[in-house]
């Protein structure tokens, strides 16, 4: 495990909290900390938003495990537990990651296409997964991100890229199918990432409890150690 330096210094000064300051209703910038249930601000703390998108579409069965993770590991301060979020509404402008994921197609409303792209360009960071490796949900995602952003592409990030590295040193997606050589891709905006998909499964479903599975998919089985990555590298960058 390597821990980046400017992880220690930019979190262990709790820098995070002195510059909370966002209008969710005007939605303006992504808050760098989250607000408890009740919407009260928890300097400090982070929180991580599990979006419901489409009409009712969520997850279930992404694991909230590598939170409480990266936590132990290093000295971010972060909720348990997702808190669930409406794509279309301002309240997403409260969290400054957020997870999106599940299976078969889908179609996003007009207004969830347009906060999501103000959400990403305006400091969010979405963590996307197709779960069960869902071929469906695969493509309806790329293809809602098209119309999204259609200058813009996802691309493959080899495995000498910062964001493997930042807490844990991963050199390789562990793959439920052998000799697959997975790799995550990402959005830049401005040279910086904002967005994380992968269509292998980033679901770590070993760890959801009861009821969920990766079935027939390709999950990545070291998921837990990604995503707490993924956490650190918007935190810091």
């Amino acid at each position: 495990m390597r821990i980046a330096a400017v992880l220690l210094a930019v979190l262990g000064t709790s820098v995070l909290a002195a510059i909370l300051a966002v209008n969710a209703t005007a939605q303006t910038n992504v808050a760098p900390t989250g607000v408890s249930a009740s919407g009260e601000v928890r300097p400090g703390v982070v929180q991580c938003a599990n979006l419901i998108y489409a009409h009712d579409r969520s997850s279930i069965c992404f694991s909230d495990a590598f939170l409480g993770q990266l936590q132990k590991d290093t000295n971010i301060c972060t909720n348990r537990r997702f808190f669930s979020v409406k794509l279309g509404s301002a309240e997403i402008y409260r969290y400054p990651f957020a997870v999106m994921t599940g299976e078969g197609q889908f179609t996003l409303p007009e207004n969830q296409r347009v906060n999501l792209r103000n959400y990403l360009l305006r400091g969010g960071f979405m963590v996307a997964s197709a779960g069960c490796s869902s071929s469906t949900w695969n493509a309806s995602f790329r293809a809602e991100i098209k119309r999204i952003f259609p200058k813009r592409k996802l691309k493959k990030l080899p495995l000498g890229h910062p964001i493997y590295h930042t807490v844990y040193d991963i050199k390789k997606l562990n793959t439920k199918r052998r000799g697959v050589n997975a790799l995550l891709e990402g959005l830049e905006i401005e040279g910086k990432i904002v967005m994380i998909y992968s269509p292998e499964g980033l679901n770590d479903t070993r760890n959801t409890g009861p009821g969920c599975c990766c079935c027939g998919g390709n999950e990545i089985y070291n998921a837990k150690q990604v995503n707490a990555n993924l956490l650190a590298y918007a935190l810091t960058h």
